[in-house]
């Protein structure tokens, strides 16, 4: 590595937002040395959580999602060709062109992929989709523009909710099965995914719970889903939201702590090898990552969230460029917000990291609430349903690890009216959708197994 942390050669694999962003924190933070970009997609960076809003009820189209560059980061970019390897003793990069390049540093900005059908006959039947890219948004926004009779969403986690919230807004009959008790129970908790059932079936979805789908019908093209209770559903597109996968397949061999959670890091983006030994050259950021956090016990989290890309991007910019005394934690509180079905869903901290919940402020029935979750007595996360402005409070106790329940002046009413009830954060093996905050250290409660 060149004496000089400000020069030398770098590559990120991964032409995402967090790519994006940590190639402009680079030079921003006067890395002067050469910067390569690789991307499995043709396309520079774009955005992606339009895709499942404003793509699908045609107010923008996928081609118009480019990420605006703030600067241009003066990068040689390689686009529309994949990783296939990383050599870290050589410090190479092995591409599927056959090409290799070296490097000083890397980073590994590959993000996730969505969760195809696992039968890849139905998976491939016409008017299947996931979507994750812009070829998926263009394509499924196609097919809803020609009013298909029925819309299948399998799935009900933030994904799933957000398409079938667009297909009411298009005036669609649309039918989501969701394997858990409720849609959004992974990532809310099961008081919150109450109220996000009520409020599906009330914009008129023919809301599926407790059930999986075993087959998806037709020949050559869809026509129909069964489900585990034995009914059938008709429909003409099917839209598979089972979650994401972590892009870590072609690091099977590098020797990193790359799984299906991520690639595991330390909280200032430095890749961990194998042996749990931290590497000094190898940084991570995005959704491929897994980084210990500090306020929710060190456990890991994974996080697909926007800002957290863009966040722990510049954090591992920073890191890269600077020696070991100025280097600086990745300690971003978690944030998350979706608009589905006329709510606008604002989370802060991590609701799967609690045990008891309280309503703060409003409540269920009038559909506009704070609810704050809390773990052993302090709080971890709060969720807002319309009241958004509230979120900063909480975002404060969270960072202060205030005591859970929270003092009476965060509340609307009195504290004894409102007794904390369990969080009802299920199991994620029972569900159809993910969490969009995973845990993936060991759970305190949970006695880790000696094999």
């Amino acid at each position: 590595m060149p004496a000089d942390r400000k020069d030398g050669r770098i590559v990120i694999v991964g032409a995402s937002l967090a790519g994006l962003r940590a190639a402009e924190a680079l030079r921003e933070e006067g890395f002067t040395g050469s910067l390569t970009v690789v991307g499995d997609e043709p396309h520079p960076p774009y955005d992606r959580p339009p895709l499942s809003k404003q793509v699908l009820l045609g107010q923008a189209t996928a081609d118009t999602l480019e990420l605006p560059m703030r600067w241009d980061p003066d990068a040689e970019w390689r686009l529309g060709v994949r990783a296939t390897g990383v050599d870290l003793l050589a410090k190479r990069v092995m591409l599927d062109d056959g090409e290799s390049l070296p490097y000083d540093r890397l980073l590994i900005t590959t993000g996730t992929r969505a969760r195809s059908w696992p039968n890849p006959e139905e998976g491939t039947l016409d008017g299947v989709f996931t979507l994750r890219t812009r070829e998926d948004g263009a394509g499924l926004a196609e097919r809803l523009t020609a009013r298909p009779e029925r819309v299948l969403v399998i799935g009900g986690g933030f994904t799933g909710s957000e398409i079938a919230s667009a297909c009411r807004e298009l005036g669609l009959e649309v039918t989501v099965a969701e394997r858990g008790p409720a849609p959004l129970v992974g990532a809310l908790g099961g008081t919150l995914s109450k109220l996000a059932a009520v409020m599906q079936r009330n914009h008129g979805v023919d809301l599926r719970t407790g059930v999986t789908v075993t087959a998806l019908n037709g020949n050559g093209s869809f026509t129909g889903a069964q489900l585990s209770d034995g009914s059938r559903v008709e429909a003409d597109v099917c839209v598979v939201a089972l979650g994401a996968v972590r892009n870590v397949e072609w690091l099977a061999d590098s020797g990193l702590a790359a799984g299906p959670r991520g690639i595991a890091c330390d909280a200032g983006c430095r890749a961990f090898n194998m042996y749990g030994i931290v590497t000094d050259d190898v940084f991570v950021a995005g959704d491929v990552s897994r980084f210990p956090h500090p306020l929710f016990g060190y456990q890991m989290l994974s996080l697909e969230h926007w800002g957290n890309a863009v966040e722990q991007a510049e954090v591992a910019a920073h890191n890269m460029v600077s020696p070991g005394p100025l280097q600086r934690p990745h300690l971003a509180i978690p944030v998350f917000w979706s608009t589905q079905f006329g709510l606008n869903i604002k989370s802060v901290g991590v609701p799967t990291y609690s045990d008891h919940v309280v309503i703060a402020q409003g409540s269920l029935e009038a559909r506009r609430l704070a609810m704050v979750y809390g773990y052993r007595g302090r709080v971890t996360a709060a969720v807002t349903v319309d009241m958004a402005k509230s979120l900063d409070y909480y975002r404060h106790l969270i960072e202060t690890a205030a005591p859970f329940p929270p003092p009476p002046g965060a509340l609307d009413r009195a504290i004894a009216a409102d007794i904390p009830i369990p969080s009802a954060v299920p199991d994620p093996s029972v569900l159809s959708h993910g969490p969009t905050v995973a845990l993936t250290g060991h759970l305190p409660d949970r006695r880790l197994t000696v094999v």
